[in-house]
Protein backbone atom coordinates (compact mmCIF):
# COMPACT_ATOMS: atom_id res chain seq x y z
CA UNK A 1 0.00 0.00 0.00
CA UNK A 2 1.37 3.20 -1.05
CA UNK A 3 0.41 6.65 0.13
CA UNK A 4 0.69 8.18 -3.25
CA UNK A 5 -1.44 5.64 -5.09
CA UNK A 6 -4.27 4.32 -2.93
CA UNK A 7 -6.05 1.01 -3.56
CA UNK A 8 -9.44 0.97 -5.11
CA UNK A 9 -10.99 -0.46 -1.95
CA UNK A 10 -9.57 2.34 0.13
CA UNK A 11 -10.72 4.82 -2.45
CA UNK A 12 -14.20 3.30 -2.46
CA UNK A 13 -14.50 3.49 1.33
CA UNK A 14 -13.15 7.01 1.42
CA UNK A 15 -15.69 8.19 -1.23
CA UNK A 16 -18.50 6.33 0.57
CA UNK A 17 -17.61 7.89 3.99
CA UNK A 18 -17.15 11.31 2.38
CA UNK A 19 -20.60 11.02 0.72
CA UNK A 20 -22.19 9.87 3.96
CA UNK A 21 -20.59 12.73 5.94
CA UNK A 22 -21.54 15.17 3.16
CA UNK A 23 -25.14 13.86 3.16
CA UNK A 24 -25.42 14.22 6.95
CA UNK A 25 -23.90 17.71 6.85
CA UNK A 26 -26.12 18.70 3.89
CA UNK A 27 -29.25 17.38 5.59
CA UNK A 28 -28.72 18.72 9.13
CA UNK A 29 -25.46 20.65 9.46
CA UNK A 30 -25.47 23.14 6.57
CA UNK A 31 -29.07 24.32 7.10
CA UNK A 32 -28.34 24.93 10.79
CA UNK A 33 -25.11 26.75 9.96
CA UNK A 34 -26.72 28.83 7.19
CA UNK A 35 -29.73 29.67 9.38
CA UNK A 36 -27.35 30.78 12.14
CA UNK A 37 -25.39 32.88 9.64
CA UNK A 38 -28.65 34.34 8.25
CA UNK A 39 -29.86 35.12 11.78
CA UNK A 40 -26.54 36.74 12.56
CA UNK A 41 -26.72 38.78 9.31
CA UNK A 42 -30.27 39.86 10.13
CA UNK A 43 -29.21 40.81 13.65
CA UNK A 44 -26.29 42.83 12.24
CA UNK A 45 -28.59 44.54 9.69
CA UNK A 46 -31.10 45.37 12.45
CA UNK A 47 -28.33 46.67 14.68
CA UNK A 48 -27.03 48.84 11.85
CA UNK A 49 -30.56 50.15 11.15
CA UNK A 50 -31.08 50.93 14.85
CA UNK A 51 -27.66 52.57 15.04
CA UNK A 52 -28.55 54.72 12.01
CA UNK A 53 -31.88 55.69 13.61
CA UNK A 54 -30.10 56.50 16.87
CA UNK A 55 -27.57 58.61 14.97
CA UNK A 56 -30.40 60.48 13.22
CA UNK A 57 -32.18 60.99 16.54
CA UNK A 58 -28.96 62.24 18.07
CA UNK A 59 -28.53 64.68 15.18
CA UNK A 60 -32.13 65.85 15.63
CA UNK A 61 -31.63 66.19 19.37
CA UNK A 62 -28.39 68.05 18.77
CA UNK A 63 -30.19 70.46 16.42
CA UNK A 64 -33.01 70.90 18.94
CA UNK A 65 -30.45 71.49 21.67
CA UNK A 66 -28.70 74.14 19.59
CA UNK A 67 -32.06 75.77 18.83
CA UNK A 68 -32.96 75.73 22.52
CA UNK A 69 -29.59 77.20 23.44
CA UNK A 70 -30.05 79.98 20.89
CA UNK A 71 -33.60 80.61 22.10
CA UNK A 72 -32.38 80.64 25.69
CA UNK A 73 -29.63 83.11 24.82
CA UNK A 74 -32.12 85.36 23.04
CA UNK A 75 -34.50 85.13 26.00
CA UNK A 76 -31.62 85.89 28.36
CA UNK A 77 -30.70 88.94 26.29
CA UNK A 78 -34.31 90.10 26.25
CA UNK A 79 -34.62 89.62 30.01
CA UNK A 80 -31.35 91.50 30.62
CA UNK A 81 -32.50 94.38 28.41
CA UNK A 82 -35.86 94.47 30.19
CA UNK A 83 -34.15 94.38 33.59
CA UNK A 84 -31.83 97.20 32.53
CA UNK A 85 -34.80 99.24 31.30
CA UNK A 86 -36.71 98.55 34.54
CA UNK A 87 -33.63 99.50 36.57
CA UNK A 88 -33.40 102.78 34.66
CA UNK A 89 -37.08 103.49 35.24
CA UNK A 90 -36.79 102.72 38.94
CA UNK A 91 -33.74 104.96 39.27
CA UNK A 92 -35.41 107.81 37.39
CA UNK A 93 -38.60 107.45 39.46
CA UNK A 94 -36.55 107.40 42.66
CA UNK A 95 -34.68 110.52 41.55
CA UNK A 96 -37.92 112.28 40.65
CA UNK A 97 -39.47 111.33 44.01
CA UNK A 98 -36.36 112.45 45.87
CA UNK A 99 -36.36 115.76 44.00
CA UNK A 100 -40.08 116.24 44.68
CA UNK A 101 -39.64 115.43 48.38
CA UNK A 102 -36.64 117.73 48.58
CA UNK A 103 -38.57 120.54 46.91
CA UNK A 104 -41.52 119.96 49.24
CA UNK A 105 -39.25 119.94 52.29
CA UNK A 106 -37.51 123.11 51.13
CA UNK A 107 -40.89 124.76 50.50
CA UNK A 108 -42.15 123.79 53.95
CA UNK A 109 -38.91 124.98 55.51
CA UNK A 110 -39.20 128.32 53.69
CA UNK A 111 -42.82 128.70 54.80
CA UNK A 112 -41.85 127.86 58.37
CA UNK A 113 -38.92 130.29 58.27
CA UNK A 114 -41.18 132.99 56.83
CA UNK A 115 -43.82 132.34 59.51
CA UNK A 116 -41.20 132.43 62.28
CA UNK A 117 -39.73 135.59 60.79
CA UNK A 118 -43.18 137.17 60.71
CA UNK A 119 -43.79 136.17 64.34
CA UNK A 120 -40.40 137.58 65.32
CA UNK A 121 -41.12 140.82 63.46
CA UNK A 122 -44.50 141.19 65.22
CA UNK A 123 -42.92 140.55 68.59
CA UNK A 124 -40.15 143.02 67.82
CA UNK A 125 -42.73 145.62 66.73
CA UNK A 126 -44.70 144.98 69.92
CA UNK A 127 -41.55 145.48 72.01
CA UNK A 128 -40.69 148.64 70.07
CA UNK A 129 -44.26 149.88 70.55
CA UNK A 130 -44.12 149.23 74.31
CA UNK A 131 -40.83 151.06 74.53
CA UNK A 132 -42.31 153.86 72.41
CA UNK A 133 -45.33 154.08 74.73
CA UNK A 134 -43.07 154.33 77.75
CA UNK A 135 -40.94 156.96 76.03
CA UNK A 136 -44.05 158.78 74.86
CA UNK A 137 -45.49 158.63 78.37
CA UNK A 138 -42.34 160.07 79.80
CA UNK A 139 -42.15 162.67 77.06
CA UNK A 140 -45.77 163.63 77.45
CA UNK A 141 -45.50 163.36 81.17
CA UNK A 142 -48.73 161.47 81.37
CA UNK A 143 -49.37 157.93 82.15
CA UNK A 144 -52.13 156.07 80.45
CA UNK A 145 -54.69 154.94 82.95
CA UNK A 146 -55.93 151.56 81.81
CA UNK A 147 -54.44 148.54 80.14
CA UNK A 148 -57.00 148.91 77.37
CA UNK A 149 -55.76 152.38 76.57
CA UNK A 150 -52.19 151.14 76.58
CA UNK A 151 -53.12 148.22 74.32
CA UNK A 152 -54.99 150.48 71.91
CA UNK A 153 -52.00 152.82 71.74
CA UNK A 154 -49.61 149.90 71.23
CA UNK A 155 -51.77 148.45 68.46
CA UNK A 156 -51.94 151.85 66.76
CA UNK A 157 -48.14 152.22 66.90
CA UNK A 158 -47.66 148.68 65.60
CA UNK A 159 -49.99 149.32 62.69
CA UNK A 160 -48.28 152.62 61.90
CA UNK A 161 -44.88 150.95 61.98
CA UNK A 162 -46.10 148.05 59.86
CA UNK A 163 -47.54 150.49 57.33
CA UNK A 164 -44.38 152.54 57.25
CA UNK A 165 -42.30 149.34 57.03
CA UNK A 166 -44.31 147.93 54.15
CA UNK A 167 -44.07 151.31 52.39
CA UNK A 168 -40.29 151.15 52.74
CA UNK A 169 -40.20 147.60 51.35
CA UNK A 170 -42.23 148.57 48.31
CA UNK A 171 -39.80 151.38 47.50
Amino acid sequence: MSLITPDTGLLFWMVLIFGLVFFILAKWGFPAITSMVDKRNEHIRESLRLAEEARKRMEDLSKEQEALIMETRQEQGRILKEADRARGEIISKAKAEAEAQTAAMIGKAREQIEAEREIAMREMRRQVALISVEVAGKVLGAKLESDKEQQALVDRFVNEMADSRSGEMKN
